[in-house]
């Protein structure tokens, strides 16, 4: 989606990020133009005589506030393709030319968006119709990294989150002899059961961004002061402005959400804790410690589907092998898009242009460096819609794919919304759209679309099995979702000095997690920097608020079929009723308050974690019986 709330910072992620990719299984992180992850908006000053002139009068009007949002739209508008293509040559071409080519550009994108908010201010007055005070909201808020309005500022704080973004992107570490790069260590971390190996691998990765800590703490301050000429206390508090409610109160709304699945994450947290125990003995896993972050089968154990083998269920059957499955069935990278597209198009979505198809990135080139982190863009704010991956013949992409073209049809559902809401309802909006539609990648899906034989779909016996391989990514992920911001807020704030960032990072990763170092980590280090949304600035609480609301999309677009079996094997696939009524909430873009376009698919105005609960209840019991008389907690 169109990233309102991305900035400069991001530039290096101007697509959807926001979601996740192959070898960062979250929730697909993409940059999203947004996100994603999600990504950042980049714009080019237009020629003077073009710019938006300040409105000088003593005493502004609504009339003025009607031509200066009018002219603000056509001059962001007019420079937005430009700045998107440009992105992309650079994700895709990653060499010195185009990073100072996109650092130029994001000094200048900032300048203007500091210019539009800055000149919004002057509103704040006047009593205005909602929608005009809508577009002036977006304006204010929507700088992710906004810059200070000092001559040399928006330069600096350009050429400093593109090189921390480029560093990330080139990161390599030498195991064996041979020089690795993410993809490549995360593969080992994945299958890896040495921890002598896992331990020198993840502290491997994290020397890469080392160097990042000086410039990331230069960010914090440029962002903070540009952040306070708007008003705000900082950016973290900016960033939490972003939902339509005020910023402590979205705070308070985190923590009841996070507070409501926590019990499921803290029973799964003792299951696998004593089976890693059984795999690795007492002095790996102590049964009275938080986790080693390297044995859970991710680079930062924000999931641990990786280690199923080792933690499924006694005669839990052999489930369903999606990677076995579009092997045995001789799937190409493209055949696996075409599939997603097919899921599209069964509940009544209008097929892919055949730009998409011309002009995305599927597999890594082996001529050059890419950013192979799963992006889904919007170039042209109307047709040229495109993703960008690495992609991989797996069961974990072939899910990947399903959610990276969510973002797609969500940017093409609001395409004809004014530029200013060009968005997702909220950021969390985006990124579960895309894994609402991967939940219903059942068995019984599979079997609708020729990948697995109807003999072979698991029984009900099986279900406990096939929830715990899901739970491993997605209950596993809700606390990685929130603490990442929540180490944010605190840096913004002050409350972390740079000589803390670290020790803060842990203290949250403990509290929140449950997960520990594997070794005491060097005065020196920057753990943070070592996950990709740190040193691209793509704000975080997406993806938790996304894992909240996909499932809340889901059991409405489940009850609304008339589905009656469990939820967890439900499936909207084929069903144009729910697609009419999807595409319904998805054409409203950010033209309302997320409550507005909540309710016009499941009924309700909040966000709520209960359906989540009720797709894992089977699992939640079969866990709390294995954990009866376990010392659970850390």
């Amino acid at each position: 989606m169109r990233n309102m709330f991305l900035t400069a910072a991001s530039l290096s992620a101007i697509a959807l990020a926001g979601c996740q990719n192959s070898t960062e299984t979250e929730p697909a992180e993409t940059p999203v133009k947004t996100d994603s992850e999600t990504v950042a908006e980049t714009l080019t000053p237009a020629p003077q005589e073009t710019m938006v002139e300040p409105i000088k009068k003593a005493a502004p009007t609504a009339q003025d506030a009607k031509e200066f949002l009018e002219a603000v739209e056509e001059e962001w508008a007019k420079e937005d393709e430009f700045i998107y293509r440009l992105s992309w040559v650079q994700a895709n071409f990653i060499n010195e030319d185009t990073n100072w080519l996109l650092s130029k550009v994001g000094a200048d994108y900032a300048k203007m968006k500091t210019r539009f908010a800055n000149d919004a201010k002057q509103f704040n007055e006047l009593d205005l119709p909602a929608d005009m005070a809508r577009k002036l909201n977006v304006l204010k808020i929507g700088n992710v990294l906004p810059a200070p309005n000092r001559e040399g500022a928006a330069e600096e704080l350009s050429e400093l989150t593109t090189g921390l973004g480029s560093t990330y992107s080139q990161g390599k570490y030498i195991h064996n002899e041979k020089e690795l790069a993410l993809g490549e260590l995360s593969k080992i971390i994945a299958s890896s059961r040495d921890p002598e190996e896992l331990q020198a691998v993840w502290e491997g990765w994290r020397e890469v961004s080392i160097p990042m800590k000086s410039d990331y703490s230069k960010v914090v301050d440029i962002a903070n002061e540009g952040s306070r000429e708007l008003g705000f206390r900082d950016t973290g508090d900016l960033w939490r402005g972003g939902y339509d409610m005020e910023a402590e109160a979205f705070a308070k709304e985190a923590d009841r959400l996070w507070g409501q699945v926590k019990p499921l994450y803290d029973e799964l947290h003792c299951y696998v804790r004593y089976e890693l125990n059984e795999e690795y003995g007492d002095e790996v896993v102590p049964l009275d410690q938080p986790i080693r972050a390297d044995l859970l089968g991710n680079m930062w154990a924000q999931s641990w589907g990786n280690i199923y083998d080792i933690v499924q269920p006694p005669n839990a059957g052999d489930g369903v092998d999606i990677t076995k499955l579009l092997k045995e069935k001789e799937y190409t990278v493209t055949n696996m898009v075409e599939t997603a597209e097919g899921f599209f198009t069964s509940i009544g979505f209008e097929p892919l242009p055949e730009t998409f198809w011309e002009r995305s990135l599927f597999v890594k080139p082996a001529d050059r460096e890419v950013a192979c982190h799963a992006s889904a863009w919007d170039v042209d704010n109307k047709e040229d819609v495109r993703i960008k991956m690495c992609t991989y013949i797996t069961g974990e992409d072939f899910v990947t794919v399903h959610h990276e073209l969510g973002h797609n049809f969500y940017q093409r559902a609001y395409k004809d919304q004014p530029f200013y809401y060009k968005n997702g309802a909220n950021d969390g909006f985006h990124e579960a759209i895309g894994d609402m539609i991967a939940l219903s990648v059942t068995p019984d899906y599979l079997v609708e679309i020729g990948l697995l034989d109807a003999d072979m779909v698991p029984g009900e016996d099986e279900d406990t099995a096939l929830l715990m391989r899901q739970a491993l990514d997605k209950v596993a992920f809700l606390p990685f979702g929130i603490m990442i911001d929540q180490w944010r807020w605190n840096v913004f704030s002050g409350e972390y000095s740079p000589s803390e960032y670290n020790t803060g990072w842990w203290e949250l990763r403990e509290k929140y997690q449950g997960i520990r170092p594997p070794s005491e980590r060097p005065v020196n280090a920057f753990d943070p920097g070592a996950k990709y949304h740190i040193p691209n600035n793509v704000p975080y609480m997406r993806y938790f608020l996304s894992y909240i609301l996909q499932f809340q999309f889901h059991k409405a677009a489940c009850d609304m079929s008339g589905y009656e079996g469990p939820l967890h094997r439900c499936s909207i696939y084929g069903n144009k009723q729910v697609g009419e009524k999807f595409n319904d909430m998805m054409e409203m873009g950010a033209s309302k308050p997320w409550p507005d376009a909540l309710e016009a698919f499941t009924g309700t105005r909040d966000m709520d974690g209960s359906a989540l609960l009720e797709y894992f209840a089977p699992l939640q019991t079969y866990l709390e019986e294995q954990n009866e008389g376990r010392s659970c907690g850390w």
